[in-house]
Protein backbone atom coordinates (compact mmCIF):
# COMPACT_ATOMS: atom_id res chain seq x y z
CA UNK A 1 0.00 0.00 0.00
CA UNK A 2 1.36 3.37 -0.99
CA UNK A 3 1.31 6.11 1.63
CA UNK A 4 -1.01 9.05 1.14
CA UNK A 5 0.75 12.40 0.91
CA UNK A 6 -0.67 15.42 2.69
CA UNK A 7 0.26 18.26 4.97
CA UNK A 8 1.33 17.49 8.47
CA UNK A 9 0.00 19.40 11.44
CA UNK A 10 3.39 21.07 11.86
CA UNK A 11 3.39 22.36 8.27
CA UNK A 12 -0.10 23.79 8.70
CA UNK A 13 0.89 25.50 11.96
CA UNK A 14 3.97 27.07 10.34
CA UNK A 15 1.88 28.32 7.42
CA UNK A 16 -0.69 29.82 9.83
CA UNK A 17 2.09 31.51 11.83
CA UNK A 18 3.52 33.10 8.67
CA UNK A 19 0.05 34.26 7.66
CA UNK A 20 -0.59 35.63 11.16
CA UNK A 21 2.60 37.69 10.94
CA UNK A 22 2.17 38.90 7.36
CA UNK A 23 -1.50 39.88 7.42
CA UNK A 24 -1.26 42.68 10.05
CA UNK A 25 1.79 44.11 8.29
CA UNK A 26 -0.05 44.22 4.97
CA UNK A 27 -3.12 45.79 6.57
CA UNK A 28 -1.03 48.46 8.30
CA UNK A 29 0.65 49.28 4.98
CA UNK A 30 -2.79 49.82 3.47
CA UNK A 31 -3.74 52.19 6.30
CA UNK A 32 -0.46 54.06 5.87
CA UNK A 33 -1.20 54.36 2.15
CA UNK A 34 -4.60 55.90 2.91
CA UNK A 35 -3.01 58.36 5.34
CA UNK A 36 -0.41 59.43 2.77
CA UNK A 37 -3.10 59.86 0.12
CA UNK A 38 -5.17 62.08 2.41
CA UNK A 39 -2.10 64.18 3.25
CA UNK A 40 -1.20 64.55 -0.43
CA UNK A 41 -4.75 65.63 -1.21
CA UNK A 42 -4.67 68.23 1.58
CA UNK A 43 -1.30 69.57 0.37
CA UNK A 44 -2.63 69.86 -3.19
CA UNK A 45 -5.70 71.74 -1.96
CA UNK A 46 -3.54 74.05 0.18
CA UNK A 47 -1.23 74.77 -2.77
CA UNK A 48 -4.16 75.70 -5.01
CA UNK A 49 -5.66 77.90 -2.30
CA UNK A 50 -2.30 79.65 -1.79
CA UNK A 51 -2.08 80.31 -5.54
CA UNK A 52 -5.58 81.77 -5.40
CA UNK A 53 -4.59 84.16 -2.60
CA UNK A 54 -1.43 85.18 -4.47
CA UNK A 55 -3.55 85.85 -7.55
CA UNK A 56 -5.91 88.04 -5.50
CA UNK A 57 -2.89 89.95 -4.17
CA UNK A 58 -1.55 90.56 -7.68
CA UNK A 59 -4.95 91.80 -8.86
CA UNK A 60 -5.15 94.30 -6.01
CA UNK A 61 -1.95 96.12 -6.89
CA UNK A 62 0.61 97.01 -4.23
CA UNK A 63 -0.82 95.61 -0.97
CA UNK A 64 -0.67 97.56 2.29
CA UNK A 65 1.86 96.44 4.89
CA UNK A 66 0.34 94.28 7.61
CA UNK A 67 -1.37 90.98 8.25
CA UNK A 68 -4.77 89.68 7.23
CA UNK A 69 -6.49 86.41 8.13
CA UNK A 70 -9.54 84.61 6.91
CA UNK A 71 -11.22 81.44 5.76
CA UNK A 72 -12.25 80.36 2.31
CA UNK A 73 -15.93 81.22 2.55
CA UNK A 74 -15.97 84.07 0.03
CA UNK A 75 -16.48 83.67 -3.71
CA UNK A 76 -13.68 82.91 -6.10
CA UNK A 77 -11.94 85.96 -7.58
CA UNK A 78 -13.31 86.86 -10.98
CA UNK A 79 -16.66 85.11 -10.45
CA UNK A 80 -19.75 87.25 -10.01
CA UNK A 81 -22.15 85.04 -8.07
CA UNK A 82 -25.13 86.68 -6.39
CA UNK A 83 -25.46 84.14 -3.59
CA UNK A 84 -22.73 83.36 -1.09
CA UNK A 85 -21.19 79.93 -1.76
CA UNK A 86 -20.84 77.39 1.02
CA UNK A 87 -17.48 76.93 2.68
CA UNK A 88 -15.54 75.66 -0.32
CA UNK A 89 -12.44 74.59 1.61
CA UNK A 90 -13.69 73.24 4.92
CA UNK A 91 -11.15 73.74 7.71
CA UNK A 92 -8.58 75.64 5.62
CA UNK A 93 -7.54 79.10 6.84
CA UNK A 94 -5.23 81.69 5.34
CA UNK A 95 -2.90 84.35 6.66
CA UNK A 96 -1.39 86.99 4.37
CA UNK A 97 1.59 88.90 5.74
CA UNK A 98 2.89 91.85 3.72
CA UNK A 99 6.31 93.17 4.67
CA UNK A 100 8.34 96.06 3.26
CA UNK A 101 11.58 95.50 1.34
CA UNK A 102 14.57 97.75 0.65
CA UNK A 103 12.67 99.12 -2.35
CA UNK A 104 9.55 101.22 -1.77
CA UNK A 105 7.76 99.81 -4.80
CA UNK A 106 8.27 96.14 -3.87
CA UNK A 107 6.55 94.22 -1.06
CA UNK A 108 7.17 90.73 0.25
CA UNK A 109 3.92 88.76 0.48
CA UNK A 110 3.76 85.56 2.53
CA UNK A 111 0.69 83.38 2.29
CA UNK A 112 0.27 80.72 4.96
CA UNK A 113 -2.45 78.12 4.54
CA UNK A 114 -3.24 76.00 7.60
CA UNK A 115 -5.63 73.13 8.14
CA UNK A 116 -6.35 70.62 10.91
CA UNK A 117 -4.83 67.14 10.72
CA UNK A 118 -6.07 65.05 13.61
CA UNK A 119 -5.15 66.84 16.81
CA UNK A 120 -2.28 68.72 15.14
CA UNK A 121 -2.30 71.39 12.47
CA UNK A 122 -0.47 71.36 9.15
CA UNK A 123 0.53 74.41 7.18
CA UNK A 124 1.98 75.46 3.87
CA UNK A 125 3.68 78.81 3.27
CA UNK A 126 4.57 80.49 -0.01
CA UNK A 127 6.34 83.80 -0.57
CA UNK A 128 6.05 86.18 -3.47
CA UNK A 129 7.30 89.67 -4.21
CA UNK A 130 4.80 92.16 -5.60
CA UNK A 131 5.86 95.29 -7.40
CA UNK A 132 3.82 98.44 -7.91
CA UNK A 133 2.66 98.99 -11.47
CA UNK A 134 4.69 101.66 -13.28
CA UNK A 135 2.82 104.91 -13.85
Amino acid sequence: MTGQRGFTLLEIMVAMAILALALPVLLSLRNWDLTLRARAEALTTATLLAQEKLFETELGGLPPIGEQRGEFTDRLPGFQIATAPPDRAQGFRWTRTVAPTFFETIREVRIRISWPRGEAEDELEVTQYVMAKPQ
